[in-house]
């Protein structure tokens, strides 16, 4: 099997990658006590103890020393180091100072625009279940609103301990398992992957339950911002030919972002006003945070492992599996309040 992506072990990345990343996080957390940029906890923390933010700081800088190192050059890549910076600012000055949420959606389409009109970004045709759509001269709008939906689903779902980056890094893990299988280790979406992995990895190791650190906007914008690219870049490099393939892999963000709205629309809110009644919400109800992020955890690993025999060839019986799995994931969620608040029982 081969192990080179481009002309580098892809051991030698996850693992440079990871331990920068221990490194980094570890002087994150550092700069954050010292300047005081501290989450309080509030009625809506999972948390009980102040916990330094910024920790997206040091997967960001481990992602920007393994590009260094491993990463090919290209005006793609300018952009999207263009964008991970403004991102990185945004969420510094956030994690410090919160700003509104308008001020961070015109940030967003900002960075969006700079991956599309500048990097030439565009995601121009999908296929599902053999079904083909062109999107012509849409292509350019509609690959910045998937980068923005992205952005903004993988920021929703950091509201636990472990949560985001253990996704994130499942995310990752899995589209590198399909390369190494299909033996299609040339494209940036791969090395970035592999890059990400070490990156998020080395900061799970201090953000699972219970988290000495925080990754903040900072981290989860910029998680969603390198999500999204990578996404993208599989269609344009027929890595992934298949829009099963991501809607899979982030099936958890997605619908927790879609019933976020759905159901702050029925009550009557502000979509960006924030709330208690995410999925891992309903779970913690239940469970403890541990046990809450390891459900959530193997969850994803399931619909991971369906998209790996899907993306082999094996797609007839791996629709109805997830067919299926969508089913018990719809069915359990409609018995909790993430979308229609229920009645306590006496």
């Amino acid at each position: 099997m081969n192990l080179n992506v481009n002309g580098h072990n892809v051991f030698l990345i996850i693992t440079v990658t990871f331990i920068a990343s221990l490194i980094f996080v570890y002087l994150a957390k550092t700069v954050a006590e010292y300047i005081g940029a501290i989450d309080i906890p509030n009625k809506r923390s999972a948390h009980k103890k102040p916990t330094p933010l910024l920790g997206g700081i040091g997967i960001f800088l481990s992602f920007l020393l393994g590009y260094i190192l491993f990463g090919p050059e290209s005006t793609l890549m300018l952009s999207v180091l263009i964008s991970s910076f403004l991102i990185l600012l945004l969420g510094v000055f956030d994690d410090i100072k919160p700003i509104k949420a308008r001020y961070k959606i015109i940030m967003h389409i900002l960075v969006a625009i700079i991956v599309v009109f500048y990097g030439g970004l565009e995601l121009t045709r999908v296929d599902l279940f053999s079904f083909e759509m062109e999107f012509g001269v849409l292509s350019p709008y509609i690959t910045i609103l998937i980068i923005i939906g992205i952005i903004n689903a993988i920021n929703l779902i950091d509201g636990l301990d472990g949560l985001c980056a253990g996704i994130s890094s499942i995310y990752f893990l899995t589209i590198g398992v399909i390369a190494l299988i299909l033996n299609n280790l040339g494209g940036l979406d791969i090395i970035l992957s592999f890059i990400m992995l070490g990156s998020t990895l080395g900061f799970l190791v201090y953000n699972y339950p219970p988290a000495k650190i925080f990754m903040g906007d900072t981290g989860s914008t910029f998680l969603g911002l390198m999500i999204s690219v990578i996404m993208l870049l599989g269609f344009k490099t027929v890595t992934l030919t298949s829009l099963v393939i991501p809607l899979i892999l982030l099936i958890l963000p997605i619908t927790d972002t879609l019933f976020a709205i759905i159901r702050r629309t029925l009550q009557k809110k502000s979509i960006g006003e924030a709330d208690k009644e995410h999925i891992h919400h309903q779970l913690l109800k239940r469970l403890s945070t541990k046990k809450t992020i390891l459900v959530i955890y193997a969850i994803d690993i399931i619909f991971s492992i369906i998209t790996i025999f899907y993306a082999i060839g094996i797609r007839k019986e791996m629709v109805i599996f997830y067919i299926i799995l969508v089913f018990i994931l719809l069915f359990l969620i409609f018995k909790t309040n993430v979308i229609f608040t229920k009645k306590e029982k006496k």
